[in-house]
């Protein structure tokens, strides 16, 4: 495989971009910073849409659309918002051949859109809490861009929502970041994220408060898998989302924002990708048993199609390769790249014993097992291998994050892993030592590892590394 794939601890950055196209997950698109997601990395993405989806509805929201031109003036309306995203705008002056009257920002994301809505809405503490989610494209302009890190553009989800109260809000935020999240993350991507506080130097620009989900990477580095915000009652001054009280006095709403996008799919292959390719979790999986006619002879490819439709009939999300006219070691390597959680092989010499071969993803297993035994086989070892590529990224994240006292050690131990170091001992000062040194500060936590309220808080702990 080390002909296929550039080895991970030879050049990761070199083995992530061989693995993307080798396992024919994206493409570079015609536009410098842009992509094109291929399908076997859009039926991924899918996958993470219908169970983000899942959870965001149970949390109460619904799915909406807004606009993808927003005015260039409803940006300027929240002075921290348009500083903040100004490097990172496309903005339209011209359309049907005229220029425009007023410019017109592609979306960077829609805080201000939908404030704008949000208030024409918003009447009575009845219409309360108003809980909203999109589904989109959106375009922040990326002058170092690599696949599904950084684009120009990029898919994800938004969700936005005004509330009558600073607690109510912070309860959502917060409810968002666990239950939606850290949930799917943990459970389905099978990554073991730390949830924390950004500083107010990593804030998103206009929020009162950003909470984050931050993974360790397969060579140290920490990525930042979603985000979600308290934004105060800025953008509701800024848009007069405004309501009537019960006791009939008019209040400004509290609102939040909270997003996750396509660099997920970039976390699942720098988290739990191998020199082999990409191994995906098979709750996450949308092939997660393969089977593999091996060659054909008597009764094989019968034989694999009731395996098939067995596997089908048990609820496993199942795939069948009779393509023997293509060389099997060829096919092979192909679904070793793709990462699909199993095979089962199925060639003339194991059918003449009554066998069929399991082959596993994750550790490389390859087992003979009688046929009548493959559905089950095939279940135990999808629960398997989603714990213990959890369990094997925990592993990682454990080893590789050292406990420190001073910044200094914090900057040397972020070399090639996290730092634990007490905020106290950072400070925003020591913060932006730490920046010019290529080093951040990824969230602040509380010694219980809970999410504090406010960075001023004492005895908060600061994780410190390199990021994406």
């Amino acid at each position: 495989m080390a002909r296929v794939l550039t080895p991970r601890a030879e050049d990761f950055p070199r083995w992530y971009q061989d693995l993307i196209a080798k396992a024919q997950l994206a493409d570079n698109g015609p536009v410098r910073g842009t992509m094109v997601i291929r399908p076997a990395g859009y039926a991924i993405w899918e996958r993470m849409q219908a169970e983000m989806d899942a959870r965001i509805k149970v949390a109460g929201a619904e799915n909406a659309y807004f606009p993808l031109f927003i005015p260039e003036s409803y940006l300027r309306r929240e002075a921290q918002h348009v500083e903040g995203f100004s490097p990172e705008l496309a903005v339209v002056t011209h359309g049907g051949g005229k220029q425009l009257a007023e410019p017109v920002v592609v979306r960077p994301t829609s805080e201000t859109v939908i404030g704008e809505f949000m208030a024409k809405w918003v009447d009575s503490y009845r219409d309360l809490p108003l809980l909203l989610n999109q589904w989109a494209n959106v375009v922040r302009w990326e002058l170092r861009p690599r696949i599904f890190l950084r684009t120009s553009e990029f898919l994800w989800q938004e969700g936005h929502t005004a509330h009558a109260d600073e607690a109510d809000a912070r309860a959502y935020a917060r409810k968002i970041l666990h239950e939606v999240y850290e949930d799917f993350m943990v459970g389905v991507l099978g990554i073991p994220v730390l949830t924390g506080l950004k500083t107010a130097r990593e804030r998103f620009a206009g929020a009162t408060r950003t909470y984050t989900l931050e993974g360790m990477m397969g060579d140290g580095k920490a990525l930042q898998m979603g985000t979600s915000h308290e934004l105060g009652q800025n953008f509701a001054k800024a848009f007069d989302i405004t309501y009537t009280s019960a006791e009939r006095t008019v209040e400004h709403a509290w609102t939040t924002s909270w997003g996750s996008s396509t660099r997920m799919l970039g976390g699942l292959i720098m988290c739990h990708g191998d020199d082999n390719g990409l191994r995906v979790p098979p709750r996450l999986a949308p092939v997660q048993a393969y089977v593999m006619v091996v060659k054909s002879g008597d009764g094989v490819t019968e034989a694999a199609v009731k395996l098939r439709d067995a596997l089908r009939d048990a609820g496993v999300r199942v795939a069948l390769d009779d393509r023997v006219d293509t060389p099997f070691g060829r096919r092979a390597v192909d679904a070793e790249l793709k990462g699909y959680p199993v095979r089962v092989e199925v060639g003339p010499r194991d059918l003449a014993a009554g066998n069929a071969v399991l082959v596993r993803r994750t550790d490389g297993s390859k087992t003979p097992l009688p046929v009548a035994d493959v559905v089950s086989a095939v279940l135990a070892a999808l629960d398997a291998d989603q714990q213990a590529l959890y369990d094997g990224a925990l592993a990682m994240r454990e080893s590789r994050t050292v406990d420190v006292t001073t910044l200094d050690e914090a900057i040397e131990a972020a070399a090639d892993g996290w730092a634990r170091v007490p905020w106290s001992v950072v400070g925003v000062e020591g913060e932006a030592k730490a920046n010019a040194r290529g080093v951040t500060v990824r969230c602040l936590r509380r010694a219980d590892g809970s999410v504090p309220d406010s960075e001023d808080e004492p005895e908060l702990v600061a994780i410190v590394a390199r990021s994406y």
